[in-house]
Parts: structure tokens; sequence; C-alpha cells
């Protein structure tokens, strides 16, 4: 397992350190710059294998080194809480609520005497980790987006909004109390309801410091800054190159990922 994890941090282009405030923010920091939050990986492997779970680390890593993957939340937000432990943080998997209970998945790490959520799971730029010790709201932009983390209330919960165009959109309350991944067991079963989100809409979302690039369903979006570049794609053919040029996604992976996919709207606009 050890060796999994030293392939992971080489993946990731950074090299162990003691834990430390410093520290998470470099690994935070690399994971979200390097591992795009997708949902091609969940629609193929389970097109090809039948996998409706959280994929195992060594397919994780191999998805990453191989095919440019990265996951949905389950996947993102487990594989780096278990780096994390496995750097020697004090870190704990907690549930955020959306529009259920536990739709989401975070990480809330301890170190030098303050509390950190570190979410590399949301499609969000959130790359560093984020302050629960907060006294007034804590906020990031990008584009035509903002995000607001509230101050804990009176649960120590904590309330993080996605504002678009100045209205709130989307958004997580994150519960404290520690879980166990099986505790989600019911929630990942349910993202792959014929129904669900991911089952019928394609999301791709990669990072750097001062960019994004949001590939959602036909539409491609830019932000730099304030600044926001938008491309619609009107066939899935074309769609398909754009994956592979942009998130560098083979097209023959493409191919049997969206195959049927109904691209219906969905509630990340």
């Amino acid at each position: 397992m050890t060796e999994n994890y030293e392939r992971y941090l080489k993946l990731l282009g950074i090299r162990r350190g003691e834990p430390s405030i410093a520290e998470l923010a470099q690994v935070v920091h690399a994971h979200m710059t390097r591992i795009p939050f997708e949902n091609i990986s969940k629609l193929y492997y389970l097109r090809t294998i039948g996998l409706r779970e959280i994929p195992g680390l060594t397919q994780f890593l191999d998805g990453l080194e191989y095919y440019n993957f990265g996951g949905t939340c389950y996947a993102n937000n487990f594989h780096i809480h278990q780096l994390l432990r496995f750097l020697g943080y004090n870190v704990e998997l907690c549930g955020a609520d959306m529009n259920q209970q536990d739709a989401h998945l975070i990480n809330l790490v301890r170190i030098e005497g303050r509390e950190f959520i570190a979410d590399v799971g949301y499609g969000a730029p959130f790359l560093k980790p984020l302050p629960r010790d907060l006294s007034t709201d804590y906020k990031i932009s990008l584009g035509s987006d903002q995000y607001i983390l509230s101050p804990m209330d009176a649960a120590k919960r904590s309330q993080l909004t996605r504002f678009r165009d100045g209205i709130p959109r989307h958004g997580y309350l994150a519960n404290p109390t520690p879980r166990d991944i099986k505790e989600f067991n019911h929630v990942i079963a349910d993202s792959f309801r014929p129904e669900a989100i991911f089952m019928n809409s394609l999301l791709l979302v990669r990072f750097s410091t001062d960019y994004s690039q949001v590939l959602h369903n036909m539409t491609f979006i830019e932000s730099r800054g304030k600044s926001v570049r938008r491309k619609t794609y009107q066939t899935i053919d074309e769609l398909i190159a754009a994956i592979e040029e942009i998130f560098a996604i083979p097209s023959a992976i493409s191919h049997v990922a969206l195959e049927g996919l109904s691209m219906r709207q969905d509630d990340w606009n």
C-alpha cells in the first residue's frame, strides 16, 4: 500500500513532508490543479466493467496516469482522505448536505490548533484548504461565480454557497461529525441510478492558479479572473474531440462513456 501512496505523490508532483498548514496547502493545490473533477471515468467504468462504487486506489491511480481521469466528489475526496492519513494528518471524513443528506463528501483537517475543509471534489476553485475558524465570510471568486463559506453555526456546521451572477445556485452544509465511508454506500449507489445527474449529464472541470476550464454537456466555459469565454459544440464528435484536446482523455474512452447520454440540464448551472 505504501508504494501506491508514493505513486500518488509522484503523480501529484510533490514530495512527502511533515504535516503542517503549508504542506497541507501544497497537497490540496497539487490535487486541484492536476486531477480534474469529471464523470467520464464514472460512466466508462460502469459501461465496461459494471463498477458501481468508488474505484480502488490502484484503479484510481491507473486512471490518473494512463487516461487523465479524476473523479467525482466521492472518489476524489475519499482518496485524498486516505492520502492525508498516510501523510500523518488528523483528518476526518465528513458528510455535507445538499438537496439530500450526505449528498457530498468532504475532509475536515485539524492542524496547528485550527480546522480546515479540504474539498477537492466539488468542481470549485478550492485551491487551498478552506478555513473553518471564521468570524466573517470567506470568499472565492472566479469568472461569474463566487463561493462564500460562512462562519460556523451553533452546531459547528459550515455553510458553503455558490453564487452565479449574484444569484445563489448551489452549495452544501458541512457537518463535522466523523463518518466512515461505508455510511455513504447508499448515496454512492444512488448516484448510479438511471435518473441520477451524472448518468445523464457531462461535467469536466480543471483548475489552474488563475483560470478554470469547464465542459458542461455541450458547452465549454473558460474563466480567467472576471473574464468568461464560452463555446458550444454542435455534435458529439466535436465534443469528444474537445475532451481529448482540452482534458487529454482519449477519444476512444469518451465514445464509450458518452454513448446514449441524454446531456440533460442539471443544477450545476
